[in-house]
């Protein structure tokens, strides 16, 4: 029953982390002539929250400590869902902004406790990952794909199809708000040996001074950049190709759909096969194949499931490679809490940099070109991190066996 109810937690916990960016784009120029935004100011909405994922996530290491996990956990619900909730009432372009960088903050906050969550409850973590994110990827299509349909069930309100997304955060908090795993009373013997241990065992900082976490650093972010950029431009890369909007709007909700059985079933695999260096070359190969399909304009249809399987499947590695490299927590915390950091630092300007070479060179096979170095670099960062025996990264930034 507690298996049940810390898995339900974490699945609603983890299903509140994209419904506020994706929801926004598929309404985008209705947004813009509603609030007079710009094209680049309305793409802050999309790219803000994900420039806070990466600048908030150091904070999570912080916060946990001071409140718990599971407590901060539900205060950023709390925030995600009061956000989210808000823009029922935007009427200019800075208020929904605003929404969207406070829900990022939640995000950033919330995505390496998770991976801390994870570690603490579940004697099989790496194999949990594959809920975390398959979650991620459920509710990234929710709001991408139902936000038009309750718009127009809802009086063709914007407002409120957006703002309607807060829901999920008010469900996930009725697990939260209580921690979901509350700590057993202790007499004042234990309570004083714990608080000895603590003494002796500070809370680990960033492993900033350690090679090997910024090699899984450079991983996330490259995972991230990739998985960002194609989001952004799948659709406009396969317009290009001769096909409409219609068919290339569909074969983006192809892309998404692919990734949620993947993302759920390859962490369960990598537990029960391990040598996960095949798995990461495997999905990164599956990317390179797609992409290269791409630039020789073969089926869309094809070349979005070789994209959708290796982006489903890089994703819960990248999350499930911190959490493996950590002995409890609060090294999972603090690992999960750099790889995030820089990473999604780095992959914000994925949309970015596809967009300025498109613009440079008047079409997308240069920045196709592109995006295969990026994963060809990918797949050397592989070669390192794949099957090295598990580490521990200790608080003073050093890994040992």
């Amino acid at each position: 029953m507690r298996f049940i109810f810390l898995i339900t937690a974490l699945f609603l916990a983890s299903l509140n982390l994209r419904p506020v960016i994706t929801s926004v784009s598929p309404m985008l120029g209705t947004i813009q002539e509603a609030l007079g935004m710009s094209g680049s100011l309305a793409s802050l909405l999309t790219s803000l929250p994900v420039l806070c994922m990466g600048f908030f996530a150091p904070a999570a290491v912080k916060l946990s400590n001071r409140w718990s996990i599971e407590r901060t956990i539900a205060y950023c619900l709390l925030l995600i869902g009061a956000a989210t909730a808000a823009r029922y009432y935007v009427n200019s372009a800075w208020l929904m902004l605003l929404t969207a960088f406070l829900a990022g903050v939640g995000i950033a906050v919330i995505g390496p406790l998770l991976s801390g969550f994870i570690k603490k409850n579940f004697a099989n973590p790496s194999a949990i990952v594959g809920i975390y994110s398959m979650a991620l990827v459920v509710g990234a299509a929710l709001g991408s794909g139902f936000s038009v349909p309750l718009q127009n069930v809802l009086h063709d309100s914007w407002q409120a199809s957006i703002a309607s997304w807060s829901i999920l955060a008010v469900i996930a908090l009725f697990f939260w708000w209580k921690p979901a795993a509350p700590k057993m009373p202790e007499s004042n013997a234990s309570a004083a040996v714990s608080s000895m241990h603590a003494s002796a065992n500070p809370s680990p900082k960033l492993p900033l001074n350690n090679k090997r976490a910024w090699l899984l650093t450079s991983f996330f972010g490259m995972m991230a950049f990739m998985f960002y950029s194609l989001t952004a431009w799948l659709p406009p890369m396969i317009e290009e190709q001769g096909y409409d909007k219609h068919t290339a709007g569909m074969i983006l909700t192809l892309f998404t759909l692919i990734q949620i059985p993947v993302s759920l079933m390859l962490p369960i695999l990598v537990s029960r096969f391990q040598r996960r260096a095949v798995w990461l070359i495997g999905c990164s190969v599956m990317e390179l194949a797609g992409l290269l399909l791409l630039l020789l304009h073969f089926s869309p249809w094809l070349t979005c499931i070789f994209l959708g399987i290796g982006a489903g499947g890089l994703f819960p590695m990248a999350l499930m490679l911190p959490i493996d490299e950590s002995s409890n927590m609060e090294e999972a915390n603090a690992l999960s809490a750099m790889t995030q950091s820089g990473g999604y630092i780095f992959a914000s300007l994925g949309p970015l940099y596809v967009g300025f070479v498109h613009d440079y060179a008047g079409s997308f096979p240069s920045a196709i070109l592109s995006l295969m170095v990026i994963v060809a670099i990918m797949i050397g960062i592989q070669l390192k991190i794949g099957n090295r025996k598990i580490r521990t990264v200790r608080s003073d930034g050093n890994i040992s066996a």
